[in-house]
């Protein structure tokens, strides 16, 4: 068995500002990295760092090789990563004192897949195979369908939400990966547990990982409804907490652990993420998650 990431690679350029800047306003900054990320790429680092064999499919421009050197170096296989002329996808990131974020997206090679390129990829995966996607890449309806038609096992995280979402075919998903925010849009509903009731309605087969900021997250499946608790930290930078969640989540969940290990491992390493500026460089090993003594 083995996992597909068709996801985006972004260059992420992180501004430390006092405060997230309002319109029409000018604020200095105190500080500026650059580092890798993209919804994709940091889900392929988490899954590659929890353990799971993940091939990342995806797009670089001419200014890409940092994003194709992270993902090599974290164990993720980059085989079905192709380099096409233009600028990569990247971000213009704000952070404030209290380690929340802002963002500003540009899609670049991102957002130029071809349908060519997408069945050449496909071709290498079988049914039972995992497909993990994201809403940062653009083909995302053709994707699911001809992974659908495969037998692939399709794992969505729809963010960032659009319309694109109404394109695509949700009946095919095998799992959800959203917040609260993401399950409003889908949902129409605000509570929790709305959204969870509202989601079994429209995608009976579906499970669904729902994360809800301070108050943990909850997991539906067929045969049960798992909650998991935060673990206490003080974050420095939330940029990839939610994707080291999601990667960290799938590795256990294919490993075969219990639905509450799995949510357990990933709370505890989305917390440690936190505690670490950055995207990419903040995902921990699964080592570290599992040494560590932080508590709910």
């Amino acid at each position: 068995m083995k996992v597909l990431n068709f996801g985006s690679m972004n260059i992420d350029n992180v501004y430390n500002v006092d405060h997230i800047i309002a319109p029409g306003e000018t604020e200095n900054s105190t500080g500026i990295a650059h580092h890798c990320g993209g919804k994709g790429l940091n889900q392929s680092i988490a899954l590659a760092k929890a353990g799971a064999p993940v091939w990342h499919a995806g797009q670089i421009g001419d200014d890409g090789k940092m994003l194709l050197d992270i993902l090599s170096e974290s164990g993720v296989h980059t085989d079905f990563i192709r380099k096409i002329q233009g600028h990569s996808g990247h971000t213009i990131i704000q952070v404030d004192k209290n380690g929340q974020n802002s963002i500003i997206l540009f899609g670049g090679a991102n957002r130029s897949m071809t349908r060519d390129f997408i069945d050449d990829v496909l071709s290498h995966f079988e049914r039972d195979d995992v497909l993990l996607l994201q809403n940062e890449i653009n083909e995302l309806p053709y994707i699911i369908d001809k992974a659908a038609e495969r037998g692939l096992r399709i794992f969505f995280n729809p963010s960032p939400y659009d319309e694109l979402i109404a394109s695509c075919d949700l009946s095919k998903i095998y799992m959800f990966f959203i917040n609260e925010v993401e399950g409003a849009q889908i949902t129409g509903k605000n509570d929790p547990d709305e959204i969870l009731s509202e989601m079994k309605k429209l995608y009976p087969n579906a499970s669904v990982l729902l994360t809800l900021g301070g108050n943990g997250s909850v997991c539906q499946t067929a045969d049960e409804t798992c909650h998991q608790n935060i673990f206490k930290v003080t974050p420095v930078d939330t940029t990839a907490a939610g994707d080291t969640y999601t990667g960290f989540f799938i590795a256990a969940y294919l490993e075969g652990k219990t639905l509450k290990e799995a949510m357990t491992l990933a709370s505890k390493a989305s917390a440690i993420a936190v505690t670490r500026e950055g995207a990419a460089p903040s995902i921990p090993t699964r080592k570290e998650v599992d040494e560590s003594t932080i508590t709910e």
